[in-house]
């Protein structure tokens, strides 16, 4: 009795000293976004001065709204070719270098995107001196970002559709149904909410990509992660803390608004294959 006693407080222990070191450093940034002092970690009383000055801020507002279009055009372009590679993966299990592609679709998640970003480069600088296109900027930070979060938008969807009955859509093709039509009335439905966390994932992590975006940025299009990095190199700013609150909230607030949508599309979904198997039943 006294040895459980010692292991549940020994786990909730633990488990408190790990929120902490995930979380506590957020908690202070957000904290000493509102502090009225320039100077960090010196507390000096509640403002929202440096919100106010982030609104006239143009070089981080200007990196802000460039991260966010090229967050929603990686997520949306990752999730499209992401679904089409794990599609392809999980339905078609024999076909001349299938192991080559596979291995050069999960390349991505396992290669330093310091050599990502170098061999992109490159290719792209090739590239313009022949065609004259794409200008360094934001459709190559897009190309790149796309690249890696296909791979990872491909992992999660691939794995809900290993989880996905077959009988499904065997049975929609038995009633007549084309396969694009069983894809769109049949797989699709039953995959959306892999969708959802694979656009959500690629769009996290393209706001946050540093790396890939050093490398394909050209004059005039640095992202907000590239300008807060230049800028903490020189000192921390205080703006800094606020734009990161804000992404911060923004990330937030999209994770529990998809959390919720999942949560309602997983029981409406079982409440319907319920329905269906009590059907049958009856």
């Amino acid at each position: 009795m006294k040895g459980s006693w010692i292991q549940r407080w020994f786990g909730r222990g633990w488990l408190s000293l790990g929120y902490c070191f995930l979380y506590l450093p957020i908690v202070v940034l957000v904290v000493f976004s509102f502090n009225e002092s320039r100077q960090d970690m010196v507390w000096s009383g509640f403002s929202l001065r440096w919100y106010s000055e982030l609104v006239k801020d143009s070089e981080i507002l200007s990196g802000f709204g460039l991260s966010l279009r090229i967050a929603v055009l990686t997520a949306c372009s990752s999730v499209l070719l992401g679904t089409f590679v794990a599609f392809v993966l999980d339905r078609y299990r024999r076909f001349p270098g299938r192991t080559l592609f596979s291995g050069m679709a999960s390349a991505p998640l396992v290669m330093p995107e310091v050599i990502i970003g170098l061999s992109l480069l490159l290719m792209l600088v090739s590239v313009q001196k022949v065609f004259g296109f794409p200008e360094r900027g934001l459709t190559t930070i897009w190309i790149g970002h796309t690249l890696l979060g296909m791979a990872y938008a491909a992992v999660v969807v691939q794995s809900r559709l290993q989880e996905m009955s077959k009988s499904l859509e065997e049975a929609a093709m038995d009633l007549g149904c084309k396969p694009f039509q069983v894809f769109f009335l049949v797989t699709l439905p039953n995959i959306k909410q892999a969708l959802a966390s694979a656009w959500l994932l690629t769009f996290t992590l393209s706001l946050d990509d540093v790396v890939l975006s050093a490398f394909l940025s050209g004059p005039g299009s640095s992202t907000m992660p590239l300008v807060i990095f230049s800028r903490a190199r020189l000192g921390l700013d205080p703006r800094v803390n606020a734009v990161a609150t804000i992404t911060i909230l923004v990330v937030s607030i999209g994770v529990i608004v998809s959390s919720i949508y999942l949560a309602r599309a997983e029981r409406l979904r079982q409440k319907q294959i319920a329905a269906a198997f009590k059907g049958d039943a009856d």
